[in-house]
């Protein structure tokens, strides 16, 4: 199964999604990463996570917010700019490794930078090199609004189910996913496209002095 970020205009919000909304802005502002789905059952004084997740899937709907369901963490808030693009953590350049999930610091890279969601990882491993991807550079990924028109040979991010978040070459066929090195050393990874998440695509390189 392919998800992707809502990168549309924000439309409206009804007084409950509002509410909420402001309610991460605050808590973001001040913690610097998403609060989980019960913070957010507290704050609203409600006993069920049911309330929150609709409204959570109606603020990306509407291009408010990012949001992976079932996993808090990963939320951004889209309403607005944020105060540069989030360093989510670390992604595999070589196998898999457990996907990213607080944000640990900020690209301050607002003022030149308008695509909603924009997000950055620091790479892990050798599997890129021969994209000129080395291992403790930072990449900056843009969301992607429809995976299955992805160009072929696109580099991504992508979660594996069950594995963790790998950058690689994408190609897909049929039903079936390749997630390709730019190394001869590591051999593809070949999946069922239902046991793939694209994440994001590759904007930009950032070599780490």
């Amino acid at each position: 199964m392919f998800a992707s970020p809502a990168i549309a205009s924000p439309e409206p919000l009804t007084s409950a999604q509002q509410e909420l909304y402001n309610w991460l802005e605050g808590y973001i502002h001040q913690h610097r990463h998403s609060p989980s789905i019960r913070q957010m059952m507290e704050a609203m004084g409600l006993r069920s996570p049911a309330p929150i997740q609709s409204r959570l899937r109606h603020l990306q709907q509407k291009g408010w917010i990012t949001w992976q369901e079932g996993q808090a963490r990963t939320l951004q808030l889209l309403g607005e700019k944020a105060a540069g693009i989030p360093v989510l953590g670390a992604v595999a350049a070589g196998g898999l490794i457990e996907t990213f999930d607080d944000v640990q610091e900020r690209l301050d890279l607002a003022p030149v930078l308008d695509t909603r969601g924009l997000f950055a990882l620091t790479v892990n491993g050798d599997s890129m090199v021969e994209a000129h991807i080395a291992d403790g550079d930072v990449v900056l990924m843009e969301p992607v609004a429809d995976p299955a028109r992805l160009r072929d040979g696109t580099i991504v991010c992508a979660q594996v189910s069950g594995s963790g978040t790998t950058l690689k070459h994408f190609h897909r066929s049929g039903g079936e996913v390749r997630l390709e090195a730019a190394n001869p050393a590591y051999a593809p990874i070949v999946l069922p496209a239902e046991e793939v998440v694209v994440q994001g695509r590759l904007l930009a390189v950032w070599r780490q002095a």
